[in-house]
């Protein structure tokens, strides 16, 4: 049977272990705080998540659903962490969250666990992507800290995310392309398979050229793939002489129309090359002889 594959063990199978819950540390808090219960907390108690891989809240969305909750309520309580008396932090529901705030709310249900920095980072993670859409950026940014701050390898965090190892790869390296490029990819300007192939351009300035082309000329994947070809030192695909090409085109029509005979220019990235000139027939061969004599 084949094992159905999934993000991570999800959010909920980390949460329900009892070593993360904090009623199987405290007894105290046991009483006040059951196994799989809610209890409300003050909103001013609960500090934000600091592992919280999402940078970007939108106002409008945030607004929407802050009316929601006026209406409507919390239908599904936040996850925090005990941080001391009366001190919690967020370890998922950050827009709720936020939209309750707006909303005006003074107290949240909420679901009270331990969770080390670790679990806090991957818990937000497994969270986000869930139930939100991070943008490729942040979920890039995301899988670096799990590798820096956790020293995971990419083989490890793979089994922790549920992703495999070149998918992680092609995260990762977008944290290569240029700031200008990158801020591209979180506004959807572009998409995944354009930032892959301006990944191939070293030259910072010729990869910020090609973006601003891709979004001017709204170019496809695989005319990116073409043009980035041509700007790739080294490269043996054929539109590296796209430049090349154009030129000894023009060179071959000046001279047909000068020698009345059909003429190709050839020349190759290192500028050597041949002419060839044809000829139908023996007194056609004299003609040119003649002309070019």
């Amino acid at each position: 049977m084949m094992k159905k594959k999934g993000l991570g063990r999800g959010l909920s199978a980390l949460l329900d272990e009892p070593a993360a819950d904090i009623t199987a540390r405290d007894s105290a808090m046991a009483q006040q705080r059951p196994m799989g219960g809610t209890t409300l907390l003050a909103i001013a108690h609960i500090e934000p998540n600091p592992f919280q891989p999402r940078a970007h809240f939108g106002e409008e969305a945030l607004a929407e659903l802050a009316q929601s909750i006026r209406e409507l309520g919390i239908i599904q309580p936040v996850t925090v962490r005990r941080m001391g008396y009366d001190r919690y932090q967020l370890i998922s529901g950050e827009r709720r969250f936020r939209a309750s705030q707006l909303a005006g709310l003074t107290e949240l249900p909420a679901y009270v666990r331990v969770a080390n920095d670790e679990s806090m980072l991957e818990m937000a993670l497994v969270e986000n992507i869930q139930r939100e859409e991070l943008d490729p950026i942040e979920v890039a940014v995301s899988f670096q800290r799990l590798i820096d701050e956790v020293s995971l390898t990419q083989e490890k965090l793979s089994e922790k995310v549920g992703k495999d190892r070149a998918t992680i790869s092609n995260y990762l390296r977008l944290l290569k392309l240029q700031p200008e490029v990158q801020l591209g990819l979180r506004h959807r300007t572009i998409g995944m398979g354009h930032a892959r192939a301006l990944i191939t351009i070293s030259d910072p300035v010729r990869q910020v050229a090609l973006y601003h082309k891709i979004v001017e000329s709204q170019l496809s994947v695989r005319q990116v793939e073409d043009l980035a070809r041509t700007l790739t030192p080294g490269s043996t695909g054929k539109p590296a002489t796209t430049g090349k090409t154009r030129l000894n085109k023009e060179l071959s029509q000046r001279l047909s129309e000068r020698l009345l005979s059909k003429v190709e220019v050839r020349q190759d990235a290192s500028g050597k090359g041949a002419i060839e000139i044809s000829f139908k027939n023996k007194e056609e061969l004299e003609r040119l002889v003649v002309t070019l004599g």
